[in-house]
């Protein structure tokens, strides 16, 4: 089951549960309040009571990821069947979870600790960490406890539904090395430069520059590029010039792949794949700026190696033998924990089976896609 604009399965892979989890709004809800403002009982079962308001916090978090990622906001009239969908999800994590053993819940717990502290290792500073736990409405606790949940659900999924030989090794192979699919691991022709931009943009308004503004900077663009031409340091002139703020610490360096620029930087593409190496660029102008590339090299076609993509090729293959077997598998275990559903207007998105063909190109998954980029 999904929902027609998040496009997520019935149940979601681990790969996203940090950002999922951070865009759901939560807090437990003020007890005093509890009679001013009901919050009646939407679903129940055997080991299961979800809230009204639990509903609502999850439409909420799903209408502000459709409306970042989609660009769609979602009806008014859409509403009650996206709210249905919801639900059912909800209620199926808690039975899964309910399946599972102590050694996968031990294992489970463990594996999300280190995955949040990772993160926040990686993070810039513990300050901005802190900050995106507590944009997220929730705890840390409350965070690790919803991807342990999310998490948990899908090992059971894979326990219950996917036979441990259906997804081996040679399998996996098979797939990789099958003609069919040779595209879904093309890596294209790609190009690593870097570059110096100097905007033509009003940081304050956020409008072009006035004419004479604009040729100060030509001026100063020009003069960069005498001083890189003379075989200055472009990495140096990169971090003290450059006003893209995304490489400029990085020396300007900036690796993308042919036909990926978006129109307005349709010229810098162009330019940066008729240079040879070490070639600097005549200024490029775009809507942005004026731009100084300096090829470092060209990349030819290849394909991803196998080692980077056999897990989510698996993942794959695991959602597909999943999703055959779900419009069975609800109803089975909804009966079996008496399930009741008791959201007004409850009817969601009907149980199916994927339409596309197995493994066909249109319904793979980002996670064996080569991610190219796109900055």
């Amino acid at each position: 089951m999904m929902t027609r604009y998040s496009g997520l399965r019935l149940l979601p892979g681990a790969a996203a549960i940090f950002i999922l989890a951070l865009a759901l709004p939560g807090g437990a809800q003020d007890k005093s309040l509890d009679a001013l403002f009901p919050d009646p009982v939407v679903a129940s079962g055997k080991g299961i009571e979800i809230k009204r308001s639990a509903v609502d916090d999850a439409f909420a978090a799903e209408k502000t990821l459709v409306a970042q990622q989609q660009h769609i906001v979602i009806p008014d009239t859409d509403r009650p069947r996206v709210e249905s969908d919801i639900l059912e999800r909800m209620v199926v994590d808690k039975i899964l979870v309910q399946r599972a053993t102590e050694d996968e819940k031990t294992r489970t717990r463990e594996e999300v600790a280190k995955y949040f502290d990772d993160i926040r290792k990686s993070s810039p500073s513990e300050d901005l960490f802190q900050q995106q736990v507590k944009a997220s409405g929730k705890t840390l606790d409350e965070l690790k406890a919803a991807s342990v949940e999310k998490k948990l659900a899908r090992l059971v999924l894979i326990r219950e539904l996917v036979p441990s030989n259906s997804i081996s090794d040679d399998v996996v192979k098979k797939f990789y090395e099958d003609p069919k699919y040779a595209t879904n691991f093309a890596i294209p022709e790609m190009v690593h430069v870097a570059h110096i931009l100097i905007s033509g943009i009003d940081p304050a308004t956020q409008q072009p520059l006035p004419p004479d503004k604009k040729r100060e900077k030509e001026k100063l663009a020009r003069e960069i590029k005498a001083r890189a031409e003379k075989g200055e340091d472009f990495a140096s002139l990169a971090k003290q010039y450059s006003d893209d703020i995304s490489t400029k610490d990085k020396g300007g360096e900036h690796t993308f792949a042919r036909h990926a620029m978006v129109p307005a930087l349709e010229g810098f593409e162009a330019a940066s794949f008729s240079l040879k190496t070490n070639q600097v660029s005549d200024l490029v102008e775009t809507p942005f700026g004026y731009h100084i590339i300096k090829l470092i090299e060209k990349l030819p076609p290849s394909k991803i190696s196998f080692d980077k993509v056999s897990a989510g090729i698996k993942d794959y293959l695991a959602n597909e033998e999943i999703n055959k077997q779900i419009p069975v598998f609800i109803p089975k275990i909804e009966a079996e924990y008496n399930v009741k559903f008791l959201l007004p207007g409850y009817s969601p998105t009907p149980l199916a089976a994927p339409t596309a063909p197995a493994h066909s190109a249109a319904n793979t998954p980002p996670a064996i896609t080569p991610v190219v980029d796109k900055k």
